[in-house]
């Protein structure tokens, strides 16, 4: 291989791996560094690439109603291995996107260590090259001496907020005369699909009980000098509750959409759903219970959920720090580094946030990078697009004095006319989804 040729990435997560697999399915040699698992980080487990290290779930994916699901729709249409991946071991999750973590990391990483232009090099990177290709895609948890090295060529502070994980539980300890499968609404094509959630009802009393404890419950501190900003979509459930009692019941613990078959006469005043988090159904994760709360107070806390009584975990919820750069200010139209442009940046630390959005990142940059050692013309996906439209937020129409990660969204497209009067929201955002289709398979030819 020429050295001249390789393109180096650094970092061997979702916007990585997507990043090597695209730029060899071109014809580019790939080195891709990965520091795991030499260097461990508070919330990875092994040196698999693409590890999931909080939800299972990829969300929506109904590509005509939702952005998410458009995202999947564009990165299938560009041949994307997270995707073929996501859909090789998915799990029932009724209209989501679920998948088997452990399966979903060990099949990128036995694809990525099998193809012929791609070789891993293990070792954390602590400093900037100076010259080559490069992408950093290192995501939430970039390195210490890493992220000093990138404040201190850009001149910026380190931008950080704090993302929390759920806790997993063994389903053999979950108490099935008391709770039940359900997908909310019965959402879902096939039986599986719409039973694909544990369900566990509370009643006022237990839901009260339940908010005090979690109130009361002793939280992880934060180090001195570090400011505790939150992801709005991935906030503890003790912050939630201390904005206000009534705010679980409105958000994950909502009692809509569901029957409880053991009191089908007697409406549950909040539910608390956990999703299958493998194939062999042995594990559940606790929907959109990220917490904080240290592990001793989360497991009296939870086992007062009514069939989690004697809850075995196999993991327990944290928080950790997640870094991400001003990219509106240092990124050009291309990913790249204003202040050297050989080196592009990709997934979460570029302001994007979810697995989804991170992969799509990835896919993005590792085409560019690799078109340019090609010596090919090449242009970021209209911003008609899913991914078109994340990278105009990301490099140039968000403000940057309040730059924070964004999750892909269809207030980031382009309004579309109404014609003959005022759409309504569905018909919307199919018009959305209809022009983006068109404009992603035109790019990609």
């Amino acid at each position: 291989m020429s050295t001249t040729r390789e393109l180096h990435i650094i970092g061997g997560g979702m916007a990585g791996s997507e990043a090597a697999w695209q730029a060899a399915r071109m014809g580019v040699p790939v080195v891709l560094h990965e520091m795991r698992p030499q260097t461990g980080t508070f919330a990875h487990r092994t040196g698999d690439f693409a590890e999931m290290v909080c939800s299972n779930s990829f969300r929506s994916d109904d590509d005509e109603q939702n952005a998410v699901g458009l995202l999947h729709w564009e990165m299938r249409a560009a041949g994307g291995l997270l995707m073929a991946m996501a859909d090789a071991h998915k799990l029932p999750a009724g209209g989501a996107l679920a998948v088997d973590r452990d399966a979903f990391s060990a099949g990128v990483t036995e694809r990525l260590r099998a193809h012929p232009l791609i070789r891993s090099q293990p070792g954390e990177i602590t400093a900037l090259p100076d010259s080559g290709h490069w992408i950093i895609a290192t995501g939430p948890l970039t390195s210490d001496g890493l992220a000093q090295a990138i404040r201190a060529e850009t001149g910026a502070e380190a931008l950080a907020f704090f993302d929390a994980i759920a806790p997993i539980v063994h389903f053999d300890s979950i108490d099935l005369s008391k709770a039940w499968f359900q997908s909310r609404y019965d959402k879902g094509e096939t039986e599986e699909e719409r039973t694909a959630y544990l369900n566990c009802p509370m009643d006022r009393a237990q839901y009260e009980a339940f908010i005090d404890a979690l109130l009361a419950a002793e939280k992880t501190a934060f180090k001195e000098g570090e400011t505790a900003g939150y992801f709005d979509g991935c906030l503890p459930i003790e912050v939630m509750a201390e904005r206000g009692r009534e705010t679980l019941r409105h958000g994950p613990m909502k009692p809509v959409g569901l029957t409880n078959p053991h009191q089908p006469d007697v409406k549950p005043h909040a539910v608390v759903q956990l999703r299958r988090d493998n194939a062999l159904g042995t594990l559940y994760n606790i929907v959109g219970f990220q917490t904080k709360m240290k592990y001793g107070a989360q497991t009296q806390v939870f086992r007062q959920i009514p069939g989690l009584e004697n809850a075995a975990f196999a993991r327990l919820g944290g928080i950790h720090r997640n870094t991400f750069i001003n990219s509106p200010t240092l990124l050009d139209g291309q990913m790249r580094l204003r202040t050297r442009p050989h080196i592009r940046f990709a997934g979460q630390i570029t302001g994007v946030e979810g697995y989804v959005e991170s992969a799509a990142m990835g896919l993005v940059v590792g085409r560019l990078a690799a078109a340019e050692i090609l010596g090919q013309a090449a242009a970021p996906p209209p911003r008609d697009t899913a991914m078109g439209a994340l990278i105009a937020h990301i490099t140039g129409d968000a403000e940057a004095k309040t730059f924070q990660p964004m999750n892909v969204n269809f207030g980031l497209f382009p309004p579309i006319e109404a014609k003959g009067g005022r759409r309504g929201r569905k018909d919307r955002y199919r018009a959305y989804t209809d022009r983006a289709k068109a404009a992603f398979t035109a790019w990609l030819g």
